[in-house]
């Protein structure tokens, strides 16, 4: 498998993960729709070839988002230098360059303490991370949609100190590949390693079901939780980031 065709298999695997309210394709790229929640959910995905030239492609792209009243963003990848150039010529720049890094789960053990699993999103497991991410109710009711939308196999992980549960975390797996997301911890426990505990945990059961490979996004500017996901054994394979025009 070369990287070109790693990359169209990641982030598949990501769409179906983090699957957005509504979708439109246009010749190889993918127009995202969900009400402005998270970058993902609401850009253009360019991982298809295309037949037309991408000027031409473009202000169909922009009226499509003024329509809904959002942003026009594209989510482009280690290949898409050509249409990079392009966009920052019609005044987009670049926003939150983020790693996608791989380990190939190897020996680790479950971690000790009050770790719950679960085997979709219950409604404990959502309450916490809601409150973990300070979500406000609109973000609470779009992310519900959006949930009920994923129908890959998934499992959901959270540490509980004193009955209150204080890091959570996710994962979505096809085959023996997994997209270990969601990772959060209470803003008044971090620095204590519930971070690094909460992702042992999800990799250790993930292992315990057969997934061999697991890969992951980190902002590339996020220094704590990179070193984190590199401590653990994460290397880098490719980039990703968003193009959005100047305001």
């Amino acid at each position: 498998m070369n990287k070109h065709e790693k990359i169209k298999l990641v982030e598949e695997l990501a769409a179906n993960a983090h699957v957005a309210l509504n979708s439109v394709q246009f010749d190889g790229w993918i127009l995202r729709f969900s009400e402005g929640h998270t970058g993902r959910a609401n850009s253009i995905s360019v991982i298809y070839p295309s037949s037309f030239d991408a000027e031409q492609k473009i202000p169909y792209c922009e009226e499509m988002y003024a329509k809904q009243n959002l942003p026009c963003i594209f989510k482009l990848t280690d290949g898409n230098e050509e249409l990079n150039d392009i966009l920052t010529k019609r005044g987009y720049q670049v926003v939150t360059p983020t790693d996608v890094c791989f380990w190939n789960i190897s020996d680790i053990n479950m971690p000790e303490g009050n770790i719950i699993f679960f085997d979709k999103a219950e409604k404990e497991w959502l309450s916490a991370y809601f409150k973990l991410e300070g979500f406000g109710e609109k973000q609470q009711n779009i992310y519900r949609r959006m949930i009920e939308k994923v129908f890959v196999n998934q499992k959901y992980v959270a540490i509980k100190e004193n009955g209150e549960i204080i890091a959570v975390a996710s994962l979505v797996s096809e085959g023996d590949q997994m997209l270990l997301h969601n990772v959060v911890v209470d803003k008044n426990q971090r620095g204590k390693g519930y971070g690094r505990k909460v992702c042992n945990a999800l990799l250790a059961k993930a292992k315990e079901c057969g997934i061999k490979t697991c890969w992951l996004q980190v902002v590339i500017d996020n220094v704590p939780a990179y070193k984190l996901y590199e401590s653990i054994g994460f290397k880098k394979e490719y980039t990703y980031w968003y193009m959005r025009k100047k305001s």
